[in-house]
């Protein structure tokens, strides 16, 4: 589906007001435009970050770790299989470590998303049993656990939960687990000024307000208090690879943590990841975090084991590290391998579909797939992508190994996904097995692996009553165009040193221009000369548009985000299209 190109609103008394601290005109108007009003929002330092005695039930949990540490008792870390609960439990291990757990009692495990699924479970409760633990300490999930957490305290652990998803509902009511201590910004009651932290943000300010009831106790009257800002290159890629709005407090982190990548202060495990990625840490930007290191991280938890991507981060030995990055990285070209035959697959049946008389060529409300031959740990992938193509709700299941019908989904502004799925529930109750999630990206689990269809069916008719045709349309805000004074290597190094990611946007410009030549390059991508400009300031560009091979008019509208293309020593602009408009 071709986007509507619109143009973001610039107020102009913010781009003012950041223009006279500073600000080059273009990053005011781009800050401008993304809601930041005063030079204050600008300021990263780790001063600014919100205090984390604002977070509800921080305080009791900060005194049952330092209970807990004091009685020199052991505790193991239960993880998640992605990258953010990846860099929580390495955060969660090392920080503990930092402010004093003893040698020899930490340890964690973490699901199979094959055997075991999703979060604490009663089955996972009883392997952190063999680790002896006083103390169970979830990261990135345990919100929603509520059998694991009662049957880890029926088997003599206390539980603390640090979370950042939605809680469980029960009917209409929110339901809480009987932990021995809570932290989740989005739990009721919590006024946490940021709701978006991600689960590594969240052990990180856990840490932070251990570390503040450790001083109370007197820890460091005799002895320096043990600096926590060594952990923030992996709060950075936690934050960014769990693609969790990046609002002033978020961004603050990230800018954290890419400045010590920058200056080759990281983990060895996150040095490797960027060699092995063929990334140079020293120009580290949010982009390298989303979609170099996070996708090798999380590719361990959809093919293989994430303990080799908690080990990757863990390990301070660079040989090690180096290992593990190249394991991770041979894992991430073979989930590359199986995500494009399913999204073949998934496209084929995509086409298929849409040559039902009734949609006459028109996506329907949402979009459900399923293919017994999927691997489980990509469909959310695949989803992501066919969302992206058709701007639908999309949900896309496979055959676990264990025989249960298991699919993950991706959504649309306006489309609440895991509210949507509580509808569904509700209306079907022998339908879902259990789901969860958040508002963009959503998980769900079938009673019956012969009840796909009907699932489809009650998704569409959600979908049907709550997406208008407004929803439906995908649109593509720019930032208008770019001055042509701007178009150079200084102004891609400026944007570039930003931290962009979700809900504020990497820049994305919009210009008229000429297509003077275009040819196929690598197959798939159209490779462009364009003319810019009037009369004696017109101007020829390079531009090209990855993934696409449909030759364009003419003359069109182009919105497109800048690169550095560096060829012989030469540094050279160049466009990258994301979209293309013809004019008439």
């Amino acid at each position: 589906m071709n986007p509507q190109i619109i143009t973001r609103e610039v107020p102009p008394r913010a781009a003012w007001t950041l223009e006279q601290a500073g600000v080059s005109p273009l990053l005011a108007r781009l800050l401008a435009a993304r809601g930041v009003k005063s030079p204050d929002e600008l300021d990263d330092g780790l001063a600014r970050l919100l205090p984390p005695e604002g977070m509800k039930g921080m305080a009791e949990a900060a005194a049952l770790l330092a209970d807990t540490l004091a009685a020199g008792s052991r505790i193991c870390i239960v993880a998640d299989y992605d990258c953010d609960g990846a860099t929580a439990c390495a955060v969660a291990l090392r920080g503990l470590s930092l402010l004093g757990a003893r040698a020899g009692t930490l340890d964690y495990v973490v699901p199979d998303r094959a055997i075991h699924g999703y979060g604490l479970t009663p089955a996972i409760a009883e392997l952190a049993l063999a680790k002896r633990p006083h103390l169970l300490m979830t990261v990135d999930n345990g919100i929603a656990s509520l059998a694991g957490v009662a049957h880890a305290r029926e088997l003599g652990m206390q539980v603390l939960v640090t979370d950042h998803h939605l809680p469980a509902l029960v009917g209409d009511a929110v339901v809480l687990p009987e932990a021995n201590g809570l932290v989740n910004p989005n739990q009721p009651g919590c006024t946490f000024e940021s709701k978006n932290l991600a689960g590594v943000g969240v052990v990180f300010y856990l840490l932070m307000a251990l570390r503040g009831e450790l001083r109370k106790r007197g820890a460091y009257e005799s002895a320096p208090q043990p600096k926590l800002d060594g952990l923030l290159d992996l709060v950075a890629l936690g934050t960014v690879a769990d693609v969790v709005k990046l609002d002033a407090n978020n961004r603050r982190l990230v800018a954290q943590g890419l400045r010590r990548m920058r200056a080759g202060r990281m983990q060895p495990g996150l040095a490797a990841l960027f060699t092995a990625a063929g990334r140079d840490a020293t120009q580290a930007n949010a982009f390298d975090l989303g979609f170099a290191l996070g996708p090798r991280i999380n590719a361990a938890g959809r093919l293989s084991d994430m303990t080799l991507g908690i080990e990757c981060l863990l390990t301070d030995d660079g040989t090690r590290a180096t290992e593990l990055a190249k394991q991770l990285d041979a894992i991430n070209r073979e989930r590359r391998e199986i995500e494009a035959g399913m999204r073949e697959l998934a496209e084929e049946k995509l086409e298929a579909l849409m040559q039902n008389p009734q949609l006459r060529g028109t996506p329907p409300a949402a979009l459900c797939i399923y293919e017994p031959e999927f691997h489980e740990g990509v469909v959310g992938i695949v989803a992501s992508r066919l969302k992206e193509r058709v701007h639908r709700p999309t949900f896309v299941f496979a055959l676990g190994a264990d025989g249960q019908l298991k699919g993950s989904g991706r959504s649309i502004p306006g489309f609440h996904l895991r509210d949507a799925l509580d509808l569904v529930s509700k209306r079907a109750p022998d339908l879902l097995k259990k789901f969860g999630g958040h508002a963009m990206a959503a998980g769900c689990t079938l009673v019956d692996p012969d009840a796909f269809a009907a699932f489809d069916s009650a998704l569409q008719q959600v979908a049907s009553e709550w997406l208008d045709e407004a929803a439906l349309t995908r649109t593509l805000r720019t930032d208008g165009a770019l001055p042509p004074e701007a178009y150079t290597p200084t102004t891609v190094r400026e944007l570039e040193a930003q931290v962009w990611g979700q809900a504020f946007e990497a820049p994305l410009f919009c210009d008229q221009v000429e297509v003077m030549q275009q040819r196929i390059v690598g197959e798939k991508h159209l490779k462009l000369r364009i003319r810019q400009g009037q009369g004696q300031s017109q101007v020829l560009r390079d531009a090209i548009w990855f993934g696409h091979t449909e030759g364009l008019p003419e003359r069109v509208r182009l919105a497109y985000r800048l690169s550095l293309d560096s060829w012989n020593g030469q540094e050279r602009v160049q466009m990258v299209v994301e979209a293309a408009e013809p004019l008439v």
